[in-house]
Formats: C-alpha cells, structure tokens, sequence
C-alpha cells in the first residue's frame, strides 16, 4: 500500500467530475479491474465525500492542524476502513478494503488512509487549495520543502505569467 499514492488520489477524486458513471471510469482508466463495478450510487457517494473531505484540505491550506485533525478522524468514524492483506502479482500488501466493497467504498477507504498517514509522516499542513486565482481545485504537496502551492504546473505557469505581466505593466505605467 502506498499511502502517499493513496493521498494524492484523494485530491484527484476531490477535483474529478463524478456526474455520472462514464465520468467515474475515466477516474479509473488506469485501473481497469474496477471499471465494470462503477455504478450509480457509487457517484453519488463519492460526491458526499467530494463534499466532506473539502474542507479538511481548506483547513490545511489555512494552517488550522486542529480542524485538518478533526475533520479525518470525523471521516474516519463515518466511513470504517475493512484493509485486507492480498497476496496478488507475487508480493504481500494491503488493500484499503474487502473484495465485497463497492467502488465508493474502495477509493473512500483508499483517500482517507492515505489522508491520515500523509498527516501522520508529515504533518496536517500538507494539504491545500491552488493558490492561481481561477483555480479551486486541491493537492496534496509531499515536496521536501512543503513548498507547493498550486495544483498542477498549468496553474503555477499560469500564475507566474500574470504575476510578470503585473510587473511589466506596473513599471510601464509608472
């Protein structure tokens, strides 16, 4: 189990369209086992979460480790983590849930471990929102640094490019 892959799904499934069945499958094109199990309720549920699991990384992103804290640990009650050891491709790990599990249950149980282990190994501040105006979307920053502040590098090109043209027109108007 890769808990930082885990986290960093978790932000991509905060950002994800999950209006309907096609649009959760292009979530998962890379895992190709779960297609065939998306369903409806499944879309709904992950919106829930999509609604839930918003503000912990809003609370990160304004440095409130107390909230960031709180808000996985509410989570964690609301949504009971059922891990299993697999034994698949030759190598022993953990899967986030049982083979019975829904899809919504699998990526639920999956983004909150990754969450709560992220926060655990290395901090609650790790979690935030883009910084580029017409952004909201979310990331999770495992940078050595802690330095990330935008969700994609679109969005901190995006960002750089306006900040220089301020500068320039600044300058010119000055």
């Amino acid at each position: 189990m890769d808990f930082n892959r885990y986290a960093e799904r978790s932000a991509g499934l905060l950002n994800a369209d999950l209006s309907d069945v096609d649009a959760l499958r292009a979530l998962l094109a890379d895992r190709p086992w779960l297609l065939e199990h998306c369903t409806d309720r499944d879309c709904m549920l992950l919106r829930r979460l999509q609604r839930d699991l918003r503000p912990v990384f809003e609370a990160s992103a304004r440095g409130d480790d107390a909230a960031v804290v709180e808000g996985l640990n509410e989570l964690m009650v609301r949504h009971p983590v059922t891990p299993r050891i697999s034994g698949h491709d030759g190598d022993l790990h953990i899967h986030a849930a049982s083979k019975t599990q829904s899809v919504a249950e699998l990526l639920t149980g999956e983004a909150l471990l990754g969450l709560a282990n992220l926060v655990c190994d290395l901090g609650p501040t790790r979690l935030g929102v883009c910084a580029e105006a017409r952004c909201d979307d979310v990331f999770v920053d495992t940078s050595p640094n802690a330095s990330r502040r935008y969700c994609s590098e679109r969005c901190s090109s995006r960002a750089n490019v306006a900040a220089y043209r301020a500068r320039r027109r600044a300058v010119a108007s000055a």
